[in-house]
């Protein structure tokens, strides 16, 4: 097979050439828009899932959709030690920009540019570290006593309100994505919490939508005992048995190549319908598959190949990122949840160890601040990347 005619694309975030088994949350989205656009009361947006079940993807397509409406977007991506009040003032300011050429007052517009700058000089003083500075190029002076008081909850909730009303004089909204929002420090997500909440009673044309780890709910709820009223929230899995099919039979068909349904029952016994490794698996299984159709032997031959490059990038890279105590933890999960939906509890990882539970939490911090883990429950964790446990045993023992 013409290897320069793949049309598979298994990269981070990368949109696949067919986004399967996602049309009702593109259609949920499209209904959210609408709504917020006209004035009705919608929540923000959260989805959660493991790591390589297309998360960045949908989030993407999503802001696809609201720059179709005409709305302002803008997008940041979230990291566990730092402040998201510069990067969102970016984004903020990206996506005022997209609204300005349609905005028929310009003096409201600078106004809030000012605002953002205020807002936006409070992310560090002199000392702070050349990533925290934010260099806007508004030409405009910063304005005193809106978004500029240094208490982020306070600042934050003014800015967004602005924001909105900006949007509402064109007649559309803001639409704000957030990735990594379970990286977020706490002071930060209390205070995004509150805005929200601030934009849903006052029925104001914003949105965030976020995107995350499984345990992105429960830092949400700790930071603001409302937020499980304040956002919808999206499980995003694995894909079904038809729409993993047409995930690879469709993209084929454009290049005129068919699958034997035998391969796709192979692939799907692979991938079990992750969308990362469906499309992995696709672009190894065509670059090894000499003719067509593709066959289950083809499938059978590429398979081991598919698996080192995974072995290698998507799941070696990770597990070097560990320290040698962080990976007697790693494979202790590993052991334990051979034989079960990959999530164990605390307490059986130290009685694997031979260690005492609080021992041991120093590891397992620091591997969900590295984002290998998450706990959903108190006392369970359980690996972020889909088919880890797998890959330790074969590899890391």
């Amino acid at each position: 097979m013409d290897p320069v005619r793949n049309p598979y694309a298994p990269g981070a975030g990368q949109r696949p050439p067919e986004l399967a088994g996602r049309d009702r949350e593109l259609e949920q989205f499209d209904v959210v828009l609408e709504r917020i656009a006209r004035g009705r009361p919608e929540r923000s947006l959260v989805l959660t899932g493991l790591r390589g079940v297309g998360k960045t993807v949908l989030l993407n397509a999503l802001r696809s959709q609201a720059i179709r409406k005409l709305w302002g977007t803008g997008k940041i991506e979230a990291r566990p030690d730092q402040s998201i009040r510069r990067p969102l003032a970016s984004a903020l300011h990206m996506a005022v920009r997209e609204l300005t050429p349609r905005h028929r007052d310009p003096d409201h517009v600078d106004r809030f540019l000012s605002v953002l700058k205020a807002f936006a000089l409070r992310s560090g003083g002199e000392n702070a570290k050349l990533r925290d500075r934010w260099h806007p190029g508004i030409d405009l002076p910063a304005a005193s006593g809106r978004a500029d008081t240094g208490d982020i909850e306070v600042d934050l909730v003014e800015l967004l309100v602005d924001a909105a009303a900006v949007a509402r004089d064109v007649g559309v909204g803001i639409a704000v994505f957030i990735d990594e929002m379970q990286d977020i420090p706490a002071p930060d997500v209390s205070a995004l919490c509150a805005a929200c909440h601030e934009l849903s009673q006052q029925a104001l044309p914003l949105v965030v939508v976020g995107a995350g780890l499984p345990h992105l709910p429960a830092v949400l709820s700790a930071s603001k005992s409302y937020s499980e009223r304040l956002f919808r929230y999206i499980r995003i899995d694995r894909l079904d048995r038809e729409a993993a099919d047409f995930a690879l039979a469709a993209p084929a068909a454009e290049e005129d190549v068919t699958y034997e349904q035998a391969a796709l029952d192979a692939l799907y016994a692979t991938t079990e319908g992750y969308p990362y490794f469906v499309q992995a698996y696709g672009k190894v299984t065509w670059d090894h598959a000499p003719a067509v159709p593709i066959t289950a032997d083809d499938v059978k031959v590429a398979a081991p190949h598919a698996e080192t490059e995974l072995a290698v990038g998507f799941f070696g890279s990770r597990y070097e990122r560990a320290t040698p105590a962080e990976r007697e933890y790693l494979l202790a999960i590993a052991a334990l949840s051979e034989f079960t939906d990959g999530t164990v509890t605390t307490s059986d990882v130290a009685v694997h160890l031979g260690r005492k539970p609080s021992s041991l939490s120093p590891a397992r911090d620091a591997l969900i601040k590295k984002g290998l883990l998450y706990s959903a429950e108190r006392g369970t964790i359980a690996f972020t990347v889909p088919h880890f446990g797998l890959y330790l045993r074969k590899y890391a023992t």
